[in-house]
């Protein structure tokens, strides 16, 4: 049985807490008045004469160009409120994803009866626990930015805004608040049914007599991948592409697809490895860290194929109400933007395109780190053009979002490991699974 240590508890704790005190300090320093955002503006367009010019914008705000500079400095000002709920988002997300992905390989692994993997089963039993705390929470924070907020996250849930665009009232069958709850909790008690199911079966197994629960898990793996593959579809439409509910993507359920398994798989294969340090997983070899290297390396191609096809197709057809998404990005997330590719794709493939390579353990671990940080990159990209525009930054909101939700993900996780064995010794290939080697 795994022991969560006093030492890694109290570092989980104290990433909340940090986390925790940042968030707080992010929601506080957000909100400006109107004056203070003008001359925010005026500093960065005139420099050493920013409080005169921002006088002489006060002083003929009878003017058109001063109705049209309190408008931007509206526009700017809900920008800068934006930024806190916007990075508490994508790190919620982030940590909910990578259970999800972990959550679709382990339903893969059970559905295909994989004979190389049951030694991970309770590593991958053990993330998926952050699961339902984390979609959930996940939920709450959308609801909240349009209801306890502004308007902070989703423009679609603003009434002024639906009134007055044809385009998001055409889409109000779909996009509206009590469909994006509805849709948000059959999708979060699927994915925790099937996750419940499975452990339980996996746990009665190791004492059974036969192999009924092990033929139970299989079945429901078979009924769940099929659920998850729609409503993951469904979920990147609702808590990701409606941030941008005038543009739209059919690969885009598949794009987010890929960030998660491969998110999903490194954080399977770095948990794996950290216990196997601690002297636990001693059935672990080799040959199972270089399979799950292969899957890092083959999900990072197949994020950088879905990523072009993508990025080219709208490219090339050059239609106004697409490329917009791209121009955005492009012009002001330059460096994440394309930086992310060398992070999810470049890196990875060049270390671990070596076969010798899949099986050192500390290049696992540098790639994995490497293709986390470029995958929460890809979701900071995905949610702040539309969110916070060309205010962003990586700063306290951000770091500290990511310590708060770091610091659970880890406390869900090693509490959930301690509650059953590290090895599933009654799933029938389970001896396989010890014995392979590649």
């Amino acid at each position: 049985m795994y022991t969560f240590s006093n030492k890694l508890k109290t570092f989980s704790i104290i990433l909340m807490v940090l986390g925790f005190l940042g968030v707080g300090y992010g929601f506080m320093t957000s909100h400006k008045s109107l004056d203070e955002v003008k001359i925010i503006l005026a500093e960065e367009h005139g420099g050493s004469h920013a409080e005169e010019d921002t006088n002489n914008v006060i002083a003929v705000d009878s003017s058109t160009e001063a109705q049209k500079a309190d408008e931007h400095a509206k526009h700017v000002q809900h920008q800068i409120e934006n930024r806190p709920w916007a990075a508490l988002y994508v790190a919620a997300f982030f940590f909910m994803m990578i259970a999800l992905g972990v959550l679709a390989f382990y339903g893969i692994q059970r559905a295909s009866q994989a004979g190389w993997s049951p030694v991970l089963f309770r590593v991958m039993e053990g993330i998926t626990a952050y699961l339902l705390p984390g979609a959930l929470i996940v939920l709450a924070i959308a609801v909240a930015s349009g209801t306890i907020g502004h308007y902070n996250l989703f423009v679609w849930m603003d009434p002024d805004v639906v009134a007055n665009d044809k385009i998001i009232q055409n889409k109000s069958g779909f996009l509206n608040i009590t469909g994006f709850i509805i849709r948000g909790l059959i999708f979060i008690t699927g994915w925790s049914l099937y996750r419940y199911f499975a452990r339980k079966f996996s746990i009665a197994q190791d004492t059974a007599e036969d192999n009924k629960n092990f033929k139970k898990a299989f079945r429901i793996s078979a009924a769940f991948l099929v659920f998850y593959i729609y409503t993951e579809s469904m979920m990147s439409w609702d808590w990701i592409m409606s941030v941008d509910p005038h543009w739209f993507s059919t690969l885009f359920g598949w794009y987010v697809f890929a960030s998660m398994i491969v998110s999903g798989i490194t954080v399977i294969a770095l948990l794996a490895i950290f216990l196997k340090a601690k002297g636990y997983l001693e059935f672990v070899n080799d040959s199972h860290l270089h399979d799950l290297a292969k899957y890092m390396f083959g999900f990072s191609i197949f994020w950088t194929y879905l990523w072009f096809s993508q990025f080219m197709l709208i490219w090339y057809a050059n239609i106004p109400e697409e490329v917009t998404y791209f121009v955005t990005r492009i012009e002001d997330f330059n460096l994440p933007f394309f930086g992310m590719l060398i992070l999810n794709f470049v890196f990875p493939f060049l270390l671990l395109m070596n076969s010798d390579f899949k099986r050192v353990p500390w290049f696992i671990v540098l790639t994995g780190i490497v293709v986390l940080l470029g995958h929460y990159i890809d979701i900071f990209v995905m949610i702040m053009p539309a969110t916070v525009g060309d205010r962003w930054f990586i700063g306290i909101p951000e770091i500290s979002s990511v310590l708060f939700f770091a610091g659970l993900f880890l406390f869900i996780i090693f509490t959930a490991l301690t509650k059953a064995p590290l090895l599933a010794k009654g799933n029938p290939f389970i001896k396989e699974s010890e014995n392979f080697h590649y």
